[in-house]
């Protein structure tokens, strides 16, 4: 059993589950992945499974063309590494394949994406601050405002919350629920919103807690 699997966002949609209700869920193209890797507490010091998520690829450089070549996984571009826990899994050998079949509804999942990134932002958006009055002539809108004490102690805290880089960054969601699983086309829907625009690669795990 695989601890997980890679695969791309395509978006969100809807849908409907036994009593009616509408069910947010976000559409993820999960796998093929190939086992590109196997660590062993021996050889690495851990115990871990490498994936790579099959599509096109332009041509690897010399160095990653020669790892895929050892797995046979031509057309492999994104690359992350999965963890095991206590008990290994030794039914993952090089070589074999990871498919979104693997999963079933009702299932618990762990999403780790890159967020969407938003640019220089202010601590309204960034940490979001309230502002001052936009009327009455108050002159503080969307200042940080005091950042600290000028006599003592005369410098600004590390970890301020100010304006900064936001978002491109990454992000876990933790504990969400497979609603549906298309094995014909390796499609799994997860229950809410996961990090990243559409058209991003995420990291489905299994749950951890």
């Amino acid at each position: 059993m695989s601890p997980g699997i890679l695969g791309k966002k395509i978006g969100m949609t809807q849908v409907f589950n036994a009593d009616g209700q509408v069910v947010p869920v976000t559409l993820v193209k999960a796998g093929p992945c190939v086992v590109t890797q196997r660590k062993t507490p021996a050889t690495d010091g851990y115990d871990a499974v490498q994936l790579g998520l099959v599509e096109y690829a332009k041509k690897p450089n010399k160095p990653m063309a020669k790892h895929l070549a050892k797995s046979n996984a031509e057309g492999v571009k994104f690359l992350r590494e999965f963890r095991l826990g206590r008990v290994a899994s030794d039914d993952l050998k090089q070589g074999d394949r990871v498919l979104a079949e693997e999963f079933k509804p009702r299932d618990v999942v762990d999403v780790i994406g890159t967020s969407k990134g938003r640019g220089f932002q202010g601590v309204v958006k960034r940490h979001h601050f309230r502002g001052g009055d936009a009327t009455h002539g108050s002159m503080f809108h969307r200042a940080p405002g005091s950042i600290g004490a000028s006599s003592f102690p005369s410098r600004v805290f590390p970890g301020t919350r100010m304006g900064g880089q936001m978002g491109n960054e990454q992000v876990t969601v933790r504990n969400l629920e497979i609603v549906s699983v298309d094995a014909d086309e390796n499609v799994i829907a997860v229950k809410g919103a996961i990090p990243g625009p559409n058209g991003g690669y995420v990291m489905v795990r299994r749950a951890k807690r």
